[in-house]
């Protein structure tokens, strides 16, 4: 599996409610796949503006589409010309059957899904969470590429010396210094410091640097010593 999956369930809402949204997602699809995230984008009511064009498009090499109701969204799904070469996404006639379109895959692929419910879903869940999970070695390739490489240009006003951020300097370090053996996650530095994720994360890269913090697992961390 790859070291990040980014699911956006109802992407055309996304696309119409929050269209300063689409730059993210255009930036995760051209950028993801060097840093092995994966992103999957849903939708029931498939539209122009958001199937139609940016980044996310040209990246969806993987496309499943299930029945739809008009037979234009047959080529807005799967492509331009997919309808014409007997792609008949229209007519699928039963629950859960779909078609998959791949590189691989130069004809119409017919597969159908299975109906897992909600208490299945928080069955397994509740299951693997238990299981102790190790990084493939594309996801581990990934993750150590982007923590070594050179910190980006961080703008003057992240290094201003203000109040706040001693007083989020002081948080982040207790934290850190106290955190257990496996670390403490990303996201709780963020909540515990009421500071924006780039600002932990540059602390973190400027930390890691002086060899005052470690990175225990992804996404956790703790004081070196």
């Amino acid at each position: 599996m790859p070291a990040l999956v980014i699911i956006i369930d109802e992407y055309a809402e996304l696309a119409e409610q929050a269209p300063e949204a689409m730059d993210d997602t255009d930036s995760i699809a051209r950028l993801g796949r060097a840093l092995a995230v994966t992103l999957v984008a849903a939708t029931q009511r498939p539209t122009q503006k958001a199937m139609g064009q940016g980044a996310v498009r040209s990246q969806m090499d993987m496309r499943i589409c299930f029945r739809v109701r008009e037979q234009r969204d047959v080529d807005l799904v799967l492509g331009q010309g997919m309808l014409t070469a007997g792609w008949n996404a229209h007519k699928l006639n039963a629950p859960g059957k779909f078609l998959i379109s791949a590189p691989e895959h130069d004809i119409p692929r017919r597969a159908r899904a299975y109906l897992v419910t909600d208490q299945a879903v928080a069955d397994t869940a509740a299951r693997h969470a238990q299981i102790p999970r190790q990084l493939d070695d594309i996801s581990r390739a990934a993750t150590e590429e982007t923590y070594t490489s050179q910190p980006r240009t961080i703008p003057v006003n992240i290094e201003d010396s203000t109040e706040e951020r001693s007083d989020a300097n002081s948080i982040l370090w207790a934290a850190l210094s106290t955190a257990p053996p496996e670390g403490i996650a990303v996201g709780e530095l963020i909540t515990i410091t009421g500071m924006s994720r780039r600002w932990v994360f540059w602390r973190l890269r400027q930390l890691a640097e002086r060899g005052e913090v470690v990175q225990t697992i992804r996404g956790h961390w703790r004081a070196a010593s």
